[in-house]
C-alpha cells in the first residue's frame, strides 16, 4: 500500500526565499539528500533552517516528544523522518511565474467544484464547463466567460446567455490572482506555514 505521507506536497522558494512552485514529498527529499535544498521550518514565528542531517536528528526528537496531528512522516529501516512543507532551493535564484494556466484543471479550482448557477458541489465527473456567453453568440474562451456547471444546469441553459435562460450566476468569474489549487491546499490545516510566503506575494505559483 502506498505510503499517504507520499502524497502530500512541498513549497519550493527559491535562494531569495521566494514562492517559485509546488513539488512532491519525493522530489523534495532528492534534493535535501543531494544537498540542493534546505527545510525551512517555521518556530514560534521565526524561520530555522535545517540540511538533511539535521532535520534528521530533529525528526528524531520531535517523534519522540513534539508529534502533531496534522504531521506527516516516512518510515526508514532504522527511523522515520518528517515530511517538510518548505523547502529551499539553495543555487536557484529565478523569479517566481506570473501567470495563471487557463485550463480546466483551474477553472474547476477556482469555482471551488461547484455549478455556479444552482450551487451543488459535486464530483468532477458530474461537472462540465459552461461558456457564460455561448460561442454561437461570439463568447470566447476566457477566465470571464468560462464558469464550472453540473449537466442539467449546462443542459437547462443551452445555448442561451444566463439572462435569456433566467439563470443566475452564484458569483463573479474572475481571471484568479495565483494559482487556484492553493487556495485548495491552504483550506488544509497542514500546509498552513505556506501562507508566510503567499498571502504577501504578488505572484502566482504553479504546481508541476
Amino acid at each position: 500500500m502506498r505510503d499517504p505521507a507520499l502524497e502530500t506536497n512541498v513549497l519550493a522558494l527559491n535562494k531569495l526565499f521566494l514562492a517559485i512552485h509546488v513539488m512532491s514529498v519525493k522530489r523534495a527529499f532528492c534534493l535535501l539528500v543531494k544537498g540542493l535544498a534546505e527545510v525551512v521550518s517555521i518556530e514560534d514565528g521565526q524561520y530555522a533552517t535545517y540540511d538533511f542531517d539535521s532535520w534528521r536528528e530533529l525528526s528524531a526528537f520531535r517523534a519522540a516528544h513534539f508529534r502533531q496531528q496534522e504531521d506527516d512522516w516516512i518510515r526508514t529501516v532504522s527511523d522515520e523522518i518528517q515530511v517538510p512543507r518548505i523547502i529551499r532551493l539553495l543555487s536557484y535564484d529565478r523569479l517566481p511565474k506570473q501567470t495563471v494556466k487557463f485550463n480546466r484543471r483551474n477553472i474547476f479550482a477556482r469555482d471551488n467544484n461547484q455549478c455556479q448557477y444552482c450551487g451543488k458541489r459535486l464530483p468532477l465527473t458530474e461537472l462540465t464547463l459552461d461558456h457564460i456567453v455561448p460561442r454561437s453568440q461570439g463568447g470566447r474562451a476566457t477566465w470571464e466567460n468560462i464558469v464550472c456547471a453540473c449537466l442539467p444546469c449546462n443542459i437547462r441553459k443551452g445555448g442561451r446567455t444566463p439572462k435569456e435562460a433566467h439563470m443566475g450566476l452564484i458569483r463573479k468569474p474572475e481571471k484568479p490572482k495565483r494559482s487556484p489549487m492553493l487556495a485548495l491546499k491552504l483550506s488544509n490545516q497542514k500546509y498552513q506555514s505556506w501562507k508566510t510566503f503567499l498571502d504577501n506575494a504578488y505572484w502566482s505559483v504553479e504546481l508541476k
